[in-house]
């Protein structure tokens, strides 16, 4: 690839860097974008809706921000941005285009951000696998038989593959962190509202779903929080605001912090034996570094845990369809969605209002006792996810059967969903890799409203085990 050859050995903030001093103009950081989104996506097929001359028409209204001339991708999923289309990785959305950008959009825009394209995602972000019927599945560049996680497996494919440096990626149940894992990236999941939903909804998922990116730093992720963190006029309720900037706490001390290694589920499941040597080497790295550990452990109601989850996220299911058919003019029917999804929102129509008012007082229940373990440790370290990147159809959409499905998800989910639920946040980190080359994320989590001691220690893990220049074959 001609042009700006040196592209992808920078980070967000790198090219930002570049691009303020002159050393590089922002056309050519586009171009060499574009040029890997042509060279690197017929693979993998994670953007689906490419926007080179709308990022062209960007730069030449000359942006501004921190991030001014770096390209951005968002994940097709409720991002609107206006006048482009948004297919939430389903059919029943074809040829819907919103009249206004969301908040958080509002927000990339004026860091400077360039949006280029919008990345694949599965059908209403419902698995953790993208491979939606709609737009075709997401390959992993480190293995192109292996899903790239979901369900911003198309953000975290593009990233991985080095077309862009940070992406959108949005998180109802390990939505960032799963595919972050999958493709050796850093995916922080916020504190419940530490960004905005709005201003079409006050919250995602009743609070379980929130948004922020997976990228290659931890770095470019605590300085694209300080640009879109905060309250909006009119959201329902706001995280606790940070003490100082984010990227502030990137290469602070974070002093010597209590950990607990979580290595099994709360039900005892033991995961992979990758995704549990590369947690326990991960608590070994954390004592080299001066922390205290020990083991702790992830112990509540599971099958509450699941009712709950089985809910509200079914619920959600129904109104969104409802609400698209309100717009579209005419009901959803079997043909127009993936029967998973169809069967999601055939039983959410059926909970009875009682029900949903139940789970949402075992959701902050769930919250509360979670908290009760952060007065005991400053950080939980555990798995991402219970194996390492799975072969595709395994967490099938096509699956009409809600139950097989949810016995099948459960399975694999033993650690990320307790953060949706709590609201508190959480970090997946690049640190482990197997024997035949598959990352394997590890997870840090904090108590609510805490994401500055997980960029303090993420940074400090990051310093001592670098993963920047690890890049999938090929790229």
């Amino acid at each position: 690839m001609a042009g700006f050859a040196e592209y992808q050995s920078y980070d967000a903030l790198g090219l930002a860097e570049l691009i303020a001093r002159k050393q590089v103009k922002p056309e050519e950081v586009l171009e060499a974008a574009i040029a890997r989104i042509e060279a690197r996506n017929p693979r993998l097929n994670a953007i689906v809706h490419r926007m080179d001359d709308t990022a062209r028409a960007t730069l030449a209204k000359g942006p501004k921000g921190p991030f001014a001339g770096v390209p951005f991708l968002l994940k097709d999923l409720y991002a609107f941005d206006a006048g482009h289309p948004v297919s939430n990785g389903s059919r029943f959305w074809k040829g819907f285009l919103p009249d206004h950008d969301i908040t958080l959009v509002e927000r990339y825009k004026a860091a400077g951000l360039v949006i280029c394209g919008r990345t694949n995602t599965p059908e209403l972000g419902l698995t953790m696998a993208t491979e939606p019927a709609a737009l075709g599945i997401c390959r992993n560049p480190w293995n192109l038989d292996r899903s790239a996680g979901g369900s911003s497996g198309g953000s975290a494919a593009a990233v991985a593959a080095r077309i862009v440096p940070m992406a959108h990626a949005t998180d109802g149940g390990g939505s960032i962190r799963i595919p972050a894992a999958n493709c050796g990236l850093v995916g922080l999941k916020p504190t419940r509202a530490r960004n905005p939903a709005g201003p079409d909804v006050g919250e995602g998922w009743s609070g379980l779903a929130t948004a922020h990116c997976v990228s290659i730093t931890v770095r470019d992720s605590a300085a694209l929080l300080d640009v879109t963190n905060g309250a909006a006029p009119g959201d329902p309720y706001a995280a606790p605001p940070p003490a100082r900037p984010y990227a502030k706490e990137v290469g602070a001390d974070p002093g010597r912090l209590r950990i607990g290694l979580v290595t099994a589920g709360p039900g005892g499941e033991k995961p992979h034996a990758e995704c549990v040597a590369g947690t326990v080497a991960a608590g070994k790295l954390c004592e080299s570094l001066g922390h205290h550990v020990e083991p702790a452990e992830f112990r509540f109601d599971v099958a509450q845990f699941l009712e709950a989850m089985w809910t509200v996220i079914p619920a959600n299911v129904a109104n969104t369809l409802d609400l698209r058919a309100k717009y579209a003019g005419r009901a959803a029917t079997r043909d127009d969605v993936e029967p998973l999804t169809w069967a999601m929102a055939e039983l959410g129509r059926k909970l009875p209002a009682s029900a949903y008012a139940r789970a949402v007082v075992m959701i902050h229940g769930f919250g509360r006792q979670v908290a009760k373990m952060y007065q005991r440790f400053d950080v939980l370290l555990s798995p991402v996810l219970a194996n390492p990147p799975l072969p595709f159809g395994r967490t099938s959409m096509q699956n009409p059967d809600p139950d097989a499905f949810r016995t099948e998800i459960a399975g694999e989910l033993l650690f990320t969903p307790i953060y949706n639920v709590s609201g508190c946040p959480a970090m997946s980190l690049p640190l482990h890799w197997t024997a035949d080359g598959l990352p394997v994320g590890v997870q840090i989590g904090a108590a609510f409203g805490n994401e500055a001691v997980l960029f303090r220690l993420a940074a400090q893990l990051e310093k001592a085990k670098p993963w920047r220049d690890r890049k999938p074959p090929g790229v």
